[in-house]
C-alpha cells in the first residue's frame, strides 16, 4: 500500500490560513489522483478537493474559492493551501491517492484506498 503523510494541520481563528503538505513514498506519484478529505466529529468523512495526474482540479461547494490544492511531482508532494477558514472547517484532515479514478467520482471516499493517518485543523471563532 502507499504510504502518505500529512502534516500542516493546527489551530488558527476564523480567518486565519493553513497549508497542509502530503508526501507519498512512491515511485509512480506522478500517476496518482491526490486528494483531500476530511471528518468532524459524529459526521461522515467528506471529500474536499482533489488534482489529477495531468492537473486538473476539484473542490466540494463549501471550499470552493477559499481552499486551493496543488501538486509538485517532483517531490511526490501534494499542499491544501486554505484561506478564511471558518469553524466548521474545524476536522481531520486525510490525504488520499489512487489511480484510475473518474473525474466525476473524485471527491468521493469509496474510489480510494491509500490514506495518511490525518492532521488535525480547529478553527475558533
Amino acid at each position: 500500500q502507499i504510504q502518505l503523510e500529512e502534516s500542516g494541520g493546527g489551530a488558527v481563528q476564523a480567518g486565519g490560513s493553513l497549508k497542509l503538505s502530503c508526501t507519498a513514498s512512491t515511485y509512480d506519484y506522478p500517476t496518482l489522483n491526490m486528494a483531500w478529505f476530511r471528518q468532524a466529529p459524529g459526521k461522515e468523512r467528506e471529500g474536499v478537493a482533489v488534482i489529477a495526474p495531468q492537473g486538473t482540479r476539484r473542490y466540494a461547494d463549501s471550499v470552493q474559492g477559499r481552499f486551493v490544492v496543488s501538486r509538485d511531482n517532483a517531490k511526490n508532494t501534494a499542499y491544501l493551501q486554505m484561506d478564511r477558514l471558518e469553524p466548521d472547517d474545524t476536522a481531520i484532515y486525510f490525504c488520499a491517492a489512487a489511480r484510475g479514478v473518474p473525474a466525476f467520482y473524485s471527491l468521493q471516499v469509496d474510489w480510494y484506498s491509500n490514506w495518511g493517518q490525518g492532521t488535525q485543523v480547529t478553527v475558533s471563532s
